[in-house]
């Protein structure tokens, strides 16, 4: 698994350090002695950070496999 890790472009892995940064935040804002509608609205921005890192991540995996995709159905055609 460490190898996979490894493979990853630097694009991934910033993408992935800013979701455990963020996610990391969330669950210390959500414990933090802040007053209540602080905790919630400091946990609920985090929480959409996160979420949105991820959503991100998910699109570009996504872009990449249709990309390689594409890419294969046009180099068959070419043939």
């Amino acid at each position: 698994m460490l190898d996979e890790i490894r493979r990853v472009n630097s694009e991934t892995h910033v993408q992935y350090a800013l979701m455990i940064v963020f996610g990391a935040l969330c669950i210390g804002a959500a414990f933090a002695p802040l007053e209540e509608t602080l905790r919630i609205t400091a946990v609920g921005t985090l929480f959409g950070f996160t979420a949105g890192l991820w959503v991100a991540h998910l699109v570009q995996v996504l872009r990449r496999a249709a990309d390689a995709k594409n890419a294969d159905v046009m180099a068959v055609t070419d043939s």
